[in-house]
């Protein structure tokens, strides 16, 4: 199986570069990954499309404002990127360093309101070990100094409307440096709706890592090594999941990164099991699902493992239709774009 087989063509002007006005107002593809039909509506819609009884799954990650700009001492600009929270000290960082010259250990940047990073040692995968100093706690700095890390097809600054809407209505749990987009339609009222419907909700966290992003380098699928994100799935998740199975409903995972969860905590036996860690998985053509019903997507990159997840769910072909169809159309695509319902 060859990355190339999952290319497609889309028109620049189709890359969604901003959110709709209204989150639920985006548009709604629909696919059966049994027929293949193709049908469409608006999301704020898509209870017409789950039954009483159905569970979705959804991913709380909250998106950190990890893009971090600094100086050098010689005046040169740094861009910190934040990874993830080193273990035993809450204000050491993994991170990519990104600045015209090279680093070296020790070196300072100076950061906005006195706070200081020192990149303390360079680790195996080319991030560094990053120290924040400053006069009050790195996280409360962050949160008022740091931006929002944009995918970077959106060629384009964060601004004052993205440290909302880059995020879903129901983040809670800081860690994730790209959002869980298929996330981002739900409003407070349309769950609120799907509640008084008796569609049952229940939550996982997924923290979200910049290997969403980076490109798949090889030739053939089964050589590439995917990237581990850190995930935590509760025991009231396990046994929501677990009813919903024994009573026939569907589980609706909304997005690739709450599949991709509960398929890693699935044994042989598809019994789903509460723990954390680092979820591992590969999903492409050729996997056989064992928890998810029905999936809640936005449209992906080219070439993208997270385009491969969706095509071993539906299949490769119905969803290179159901995407030939959405650039017919004009649908709005990758992060802030519109919607897809797989069931």
């Amino acid at each position: 199986m060859l990355v190339k087989d999952f290319d497609y063509h889309l028109p620049p002007e189709l890359i969604a570069r901003h959110p709709m006005p209204e989150r639920d107002a985006s548009r709604l593809m629909l696919l059966d990954r049994h027929t293949g039909e193709v049908g469409e509506d608006r999301f704020r819609n898509i209870a017409a499309y789950l039954a009483p009884g159905d569970l979705l799954v959804m991913n709380d990650t909250r998106v950190i404002p990890a893009r971090i700009m600094g100086r050098k001492e010689s005046g040169g600009q740094v861009e910190i990127f934040l990874l993830r929270r080193m273990a035993g000290d809450p204000e050491c960082w993994s991170c990519l360093l990104k600045g015209s010259k090279r680093f070296r250990p020790g070196q300072a940047i100076g950061l906005a309101a006195g706070m200081t990073a020192i990149a303390a040692a360079r680790l195996d995968d080319d991030s560094w070990q990053v120290e924040f100093r400053g006069l009050e706690p790195f996280d409360t700095w962050l949160e008022r100094e740091g931006h929002i890390p944009l995918p970077p097809y959106l060629q384009r600054g964060d601004d004052e409307q993205d440290k909302e809407r880059y995020q879903t209505v129901y983040a809670r749990t800081p860690g994730a440096v790209a959002a869980p987009t298929a996330g981002l339609h739900f409003t407070r009222e349309l769950l609120a709706e799907l509640e008084a419907k008796g569609v049952e909700t229940a939550h996982l966290t997924l923290h979200t890592g910049l290997g969403t992003f980076l490109p798949v380098r090889v030739e053939r699928v089964q050589e590439h090594r995917i990237h581990t994100e850190h995930y935590v799935l509760s025991p009231a998740t396990v046994d929501a999941v677990r009813a919903a199975k024994a009573r026939g409903s569907r589980v609706v995972a909304v997005g690739t990164t709450t599949a991709r969860t509960l398929e890693h905590a699935a044994g042989d036996d598809g019994a789903v099991r509460a723990g954390n860690g680092e979820a591992d998985i590969f999903i492409y053509p050729g996997y056989r699902f064992r928890v998810v019903d029905a999936l809640v997507t936005n449209f992906h990159l080219p070439e993208s493992t997270l385009l491969m997840l969706v095509s071993a769910f539906a299949g490769r072909e119905p969803v290179f239709e159901a995407y030939r169809e959405a650039v017919r159309r004009g649908f709005r695509f990758y992060s802030y774009g519109d919607a897809m319902l797989i069931r």
